[in-house]
């Protein structure tokens, strides 16, 4: 008889269960930590202010310390920058303008993007940098 000769057969099989969780984790990880990532190139002192600017799904019009006005990365003239913000609007619904001025323009500059987006009746939104 065989009666202390029982073993137990280890399975050879690989569980993938594990290995799943934790690429799915990752990918959640990644998906969530690249919608935070702003694709605005230019290199702006913002002011600071307690909130959170959210701007993947809108345009962005910023200004520089030398008063240079951007439409994304685009250098646009002043004079231009309404109708070039209308020509980029022209067949679109979704009206969105991220204002990104460095604190060191003047508040004149500010209105002006800000008096063309209400007569444009385009939403706008003023970019700040987190305090």
């Amino acid at each position: 008889m065989k009666l202390g000769k029982t073993r137990n057969k280890v399975s050879t099989e690989f569980n993938m269960s594990s290995m799943t969780d934790i690429v799915f984790l990752l990918l959640i990880f990644f998906m969530l930590t690249s919608t935070m990532v702003t694709t605005n190139a230019l290199d702006l002192v913002l002011p600071k202010a307690k909130g959170k600017t959210d701007s993947n799904k809108s345009t962005s019009v910023s200004i520089d310390k030398d008063l240079n006005f951007f439409i994304d990365t685009e250098k646009v003239n002043e004079a231009d920058l309404e109708n070039q913000l209308l020509a980029l609007f022209a067949n679109s619904e979704n009206k969105a303008i991220v204002l990104r001025a460095e604190k060191s323009v003047p508040h004149e500059k500010v209105v002006q993007v800000m008096d063309i987006a209400y007569r444009n009746q385009i939403k706008m939104v003023v970019a700040v940098s987190p305090k």
